[in-house]
């Protein structure tokens, strides 16, 4: 599968924001993983797929995606919600610059803060060794922009997101090792 690039990203939702424009339609899109690490946070290049939640009109954006797709020659899964699973109902969000629709219509974008993706992240961690994985990179890279310098520090900030009964054992070894990798590295200058 071919990896999309944040230029890729920010085209597909330029073009689905034209289209929700043109038919009136108002079209809340939350954008989170490796897309959400690209566009709001610079951190990543590039993804395989852009993991969003819709709020307004899905079976819109399901027939604007798959044209997307078809004009740009992407896999028709770009745009998917299989990060449902994963979201919280504590959930922090900000309003995308440059996409903040309109009354008429259009798209507005929100990414997750620092904080709540960095739990995300945690939670949805994938063991080493999965083709693609990104996981450990990205939760460093969250954990400096959110400045958690700690493994009890971000274990409270994961637990204010997610229930602790909730958290998997690989969730808080992986943490734990995440955090003393940082601080042993020198991350913080200290």
């Amino acid at each position: 599968m071919a990896l999309l690039s944040k230029e890729d990203i920010l085209r597909g939702l330029k073009k689905l924001d034209a289209k929700a424009r043109q038919a009136h339609v108002i079209v809340d899109l939350s954008i989170y993983g490796g897309a959400a690490l690209a566009l709001a946070f610079d951190i990543r290049h590039s993804t395989r797929d852009v993991d969003a939640v819709v709020r307004g009109n899905p079976d819109f954006v399901r027939r604007a995606a798959a044209e997307i797709a078809i004009e740009e020659q992407w896999p028709e899964d770009w745009l998917n919600d299989g990060v449902k699973g994963f979201t919280s109902s504590n959930e922090t969000m900000q309003l995308m610059i440059g996409f903040e629709g309109s009354t008429q219509g259009g798209l507005r974008i929100y990414t997750p803060t620092p904080h709540y993706l960095f739990a995300m992240k945690c939670m949805a961690m994938r063991p080493e060794g999965i083709e693609g994985s990104h996981d450990i990179s990205d939760i460093k890279a969250l954990a400096l922009a959110a400045g958690i310098k700690s493994a009890d520090e971000a274990l409270e900030l994961i637990t204010s997101f997610y229930p602790a009964s909730k958290v998997p054992p690989k969730t808080l070894f992986g943490v734990q090792e995440i955090m003393q990798q940082l601080s042993a590295s020198g991350a913080w200058g200290e």
